[in-house]
């Protein structure tokens, strides 16, 4: 399955939800759900009975688009939290709430996760002192994520630095905004995850 290219809000719309794709915009009067509360298409805002199946593919795919996350992928995470202990659903959350693009993303070095996942794929972040490239990268407690020298200067850095200076940082994360590098504390509980799904769907989905 490619990456979706098409336009990141009518992912919003049909999930009836923000998901974050296009930072800044999504906090304005501009964005597409404020706008038109409806699914994208013809029969977007026709009324529909969705079934109990519907719901859980529902509640997957927005958890998957919510992280930039394909279905391959999307499985093996949830394979991995069911081999972890406590609540799968939960576990799988966790697992992708520490993916260095959104570890990034959290920090406010990044407007959304795309821009997150573009940034650290062009080599702007290190781990621990060693520069990584690879956005679903794990970090766990204890790892320092730090922008690299040169690209402290960069311009755009900068204007992305400045525009999320006051966005707040969950408390598993913490930032130290004069060298520009967060530490990961902590694994992230549910509570501190914004996200509006029920993950117990997502299990009751793999799990048929």
């Amino acid at each position: 399955m490619a990456r979706y290219t098409g336009a990141v809000c009518r992912l919003c719309r049909r999930e009836g939800q923000k998901l974050f794709l296009k930072g800044e915009r999504c906090y304005t009067d501009k964005c597409s759900v404020g706008r038109r509360a409806y699914a994208p298409g013809q029969h977007g805002q026709g009324r529909k009975k969705v079934s109990e199946y519907g719901l859980q593919l529902r509640a997957k795919q927005t958890t998957r688009r919510y992280y930039g996350i394909l279905e391959n992928q999307f499985r093996h995470y949830y394979e991995l939290a069911e081999k972890r202990e406590g609540k799968t659903g939960e576990q799988l959350l966790s697992i992708l709430e520490t993916r260095l693009d959104n570890v990034v993303y959290r920090l406010g070095f990044a407007s959304s996760r795309p821009e997150a996942r573009q940034l650290v794929v062009h080599n702007h972040f290190s781990v621990n002192g060693r520069k990584v490239n690879i956005p679903s990268y794990l970090v766990k407690p204890g790892d320092v994520i730090s922008i690299n020298e040169k690209s402290k200067s960069s311009e755009k850095i900068k204007s992305v630095l400045e525009m999320n200076a006051s966005r707040p940082i969950p408390k598993w994360l913490e930032i130290n905004r004069e060298k520009l590098e967060g530490k990961v504390l902590a694994l992230p509980e549910r509570e501190d995850i914004d996200l509006a799904v029920e993950e117990t769907l997502i299990v009751e989905l793999y799990s048929k």
